[in-house]
């Protein structure tokens, strides 16, 4: 397997390079960079390196996607122009996952077509966290010869253990409840799932069960944060309680705008993400768990 992996590379972008470089030395592989020049008219020259080996892993997370997608779709191509038989994406955020039913006629069901788009170019597809809804599996959405949606879960729950003895686990909603049971489970501790009404991108209300939250270390837990509005009002209503601390972990960090300051002004002490978007918060790596699971589809690969 060794022989194998040295013969692969991973490509990063430079948006997404510290993480990119513990990516590859965490898989085996050598690490190069895509090196994009952008004209006045927002037209992208992308250069690969001279020489590419048969199977070549490209490592790009896709928040704020229109460019970058595109960007990744002609990086690819011209991988396999210069003769690579096998191009991996490694996408820690994936995007237009969200887009997955038609909810007006003639609303666009995106899932699909950049998941088409997707598969087209790469024949395998990582991702951690990917905001799936109606479906189960990944490959409902990317037909790729390899879909893998990986939990972060794990490592979330080792960081929690380094900086907790024995928190409460709050999930803002019922959607956030998979992930948050996970990472319980992993030491055993006490959670509890908050229901949410959403009126719109601003209006939201969470009504929290019943629970000892007076004095305990609570932890808001979910997959990603954009407005931050969800994880604030449920800040707000546990305030309420008396709780010792309130912090936010999440894999995704987007928070866009004043997200981080709301959360602060809210009582939330700790704002923690998972480095799959760069950001000030992270503080969970996710290259020993993308780095195996990349190992393994490039072992794969060789099998073939």
């Amino acid at each position: 397997m060794q022989s194998c992996r040295s013969d692969g590379l991973l490509l990063g972008f430079p948006e997404y390079r510290e993480a990119a470089i513990r990516l590859a030395k965490a898989a085996g592989l050598s690490y190069a960079e895509v090196d994009i020049h952008t004209f006045p008219d927002g037209e992208s020259r992308l250069l690969l390196p001279e020489k590419l080996p048969s199977r070549v892993a490209f490592c790009r997370s896709l928040d704020r996607p229109n460019g970058k997608l595109l960007e990744l779709i002609l990086a690819a191509a011209g991988a396999r122009e210069q003769g690579v038989e096998h191009c991996t994406l490694i996408a820690p955020y994936l995007c237009y996952m969200r887009q997955d039913k038609a909810f007006s006629p003639g609303e666009i069901v995106s899932q699909r077509i950049i998941g088409r788009l997707i598969a087209d170019y790469f024949s395998e597809v990582l991702t951690v966290d990917a905001h799936l809804h109606r479906i189960s599996r990944l490959s409902e959405a990317i037909p790729a010869r390899v879909a893998l949606n990986l939990k972060a879960t794990r490592p979330m729950a080792h960081f929690l253990a380094s900086r907790f003895e024995n928190p409460l686990l709050v999930g803002p909603d019922q959607e956030s409840e998979q992930w948050v049971a996970a990472i319980a489970a992993y030491d055993k501790l006490d959670y509890v799932v908050a229901s949410k009404q959403r009126f719109g991108d601003k209006d939201v209300v969470v009504k929290l069960p019943p629970a000892s939250y007076q004095g305990r270390d609570i932890v808001l837990l979910d997959d990603v944060a954009s407005t931050g509005k969800t994880l604030e009002v449920a800040a707000r209503e546990l305030e309420s309680h008396a709780p010792g601390s309130i912090s936010v972990l999440v894999t995704h960090a987007l928070f866009v705008g004043d997200a981080r300051h709301r959360l602060a002004a809210a009582g939330v002490e700790n704002i923690w993400s998972c480095d799959s978007i760069p950001h000030q918060s992270n503080a969970v790596h996710l290259d020993e768990m993308l780095g195996n699971a990349l190992a393994d589809v490039f072992a794969g690969a060789c099998r073939e």
